[in-house]
């Protein structure tokens, strides 16, 4: 329910777009072209499975998910707890 001028539905229209922003957004930063035989940061083989599942990938398992969990360990929060957010 919108208030004030907002037409009905246009927080749902707001949600929607900036979840589809969002989602434009990972897709633009998905790998593509040709997949690397080698991991750019270990020198181990990439399994040809993985190159045909996620053309252009750069890196084996091991070393993306070292790179995932350094990413995961942000420091943000996503609970969203006003307690914590005024600390």
């Amino acid at each position: 329910m919108a208030g004030g001028w907002a037409r009905d539905g246009a927080v749902q229209d707001q949600i929607d777009d900036t979840v589809s922003d969002a989602v434009s957004a990972a897709r633009a930063r998905m790998p593509r072209g040709e997949s690397a035989k080698y991991c750019d940061e270990c020198g181990e083989d990439i399994p040809e499975r993985r190159r045909e599942a996620l053309p252009g990938v750069r890196t084996c398992v091991q070393c993306q998910s070292g790179r995932d969990a350094a990413t995961r360990q942000s420091g943000i929060n996503r609970r969203g707890s006003k307690d914590s957010q005024l600390r």
